[in-house]
């Protein structure tokens, strides 16, 4: 889109004033249809001024969630290659699984500004306010069995925790087998949903949804003691003021930490997975409470295999391998 063009020449520009006529000249449009653009621009979000015989200036703009915004400078090779936008839906992963029924192709992403009934595991809801957070899911079509889903899964913990250090500085922990907590409290879910044969996965959507700028009053009061953000880490952090992030950068990160990680599951590079899986695990070593069904025993996690499973030595000496149902971890988010 040449509107596109203009707002990547504006950028490249480092909030210099453009005149009407370069911009014209450099897309060969004329300057009405640059003035057009440019009125788009900024009923899109973007603060653009406008000054006489100068021209047009871009000042750094809110934290908008677009196309281009997460697609400008993203390098991946797969992952992000198709980008859908959402001012607001129902769910990020239900969209997903729609498109992917249609013949979406690997590594679709599709992103969403608000979530009307966004979820979690176990059929939990999750909150989604607009402007707010990271609610994405991407469209996965790896060649592997049903059995070996787990490892996206924990690949995908690793990246975002990789994903947030980079962009943020914030170092977070994985409690097994998904979810990203930080001091104890919880700032991200990730839930992968599989339409599977008896031998083959014919796709996943891979659901994750990042509290970003949050403050403590966004939460609602049942989870407000559980629930953190990026905002509310910084915080804790830097106790001078709460930081704000942009969204966009998190996000073009995390697409690249993930198409690390799909390209590692795609060699049977599994152990390097499992390996950084440890070394950002905030349950191997805790004492943990493992509800399945209707079993519930407490002991303390141990390892955690290659497919996923989780290695615990139970109170009563045995060791039972977990590959789901619920962990509470004492420590990470008590037991619930």
């Amino acid at each position: 889109m040449l509107e596109h063009k203009v707002l990547e020449i504006l950028k490249q520009n480092n909030e210099s004033y453009v005149s009407g006529e370069s911009l014209s000249e450099i897309l060969g449009v004329t300057r009405t249809s640059i003035w057009k653009y440019i009125n788009s621009l900024k009923e899109a979000g973007y603060n653009i001024e406008s000054v006489t015989r100068k021209g047009y200036r871009l000042i750094d703009s809110e934290d908008l969630l677009n196309e281009f915004e997460v697609a400008n400078g993203l390098t991946n090779s797969l992952i992000g290659n198709k980008i859908v936008c959402i001012k607001e839906v129902d769910s990020t992963n239900f969209y997903a699984r729609k498109i992917a029924l249609e013949g979406a192709e690997d590594g679709t992403v599709v992103i969403a500004d608000a979530q009307t009934a966004g979820r979690g595991r176990l059929g939990r809801s999750w909150a989604s306010m607009a402007g707010k957070g990271i609610w994405m899911s991407v469209v996965l079509r790896p060649q592997i069995s049903p059995e070996e889903v787990q490892i996206i899964t924990l690949g995908a913990s690793v990246a975002v925790v990789k994903a947030i250090y980079e962009a943020t500085g914030i170092k977070t922990g994985i409690k097994w087998p998904n979810d990203i907590v930080y001091q104890g409290k919880k700032l991200c879910g990730i839930l992968t949903e599989m339409n599977s044969e008896v031998e083959m996965v014919n796709f996943l959507i891979l659901g994750i949804g990042i509290n970003v700028n949050h403050i403590a009053s966004d939460f609602p009061d049942e989870i407000r003691d559980f629930a953190t953000s990026l905002s509310l880490c910084s915080d804790e952090i830097d106790k001078k003021y709460v930081k704000l992030f942009r969204r966009s950068d998190i996000i073009k990160k995390l697409l690249y930490e993930l198409e690390k990680i799909y390209n590692k599951i795609k060699k049977g590079a599994v152990k390097d997975i499992i390996d950084d899986w440890k070394k950002y695990s905030a349950t191997l070593g805790k004492q943990v409470r493992v509800m399945y069904k209707n079993d519930t025993y407490t002991g303390t996690a141990l390892d955690i295999r290659e497919d996923g499973r989780l290695v615990v030595q139970c109170d009563d000496g045995h060791t039972r391998d977990v590959y789901s149902g619920e962990v509470s971890v004492r420590g990470i988010l008590g037991y619930q």
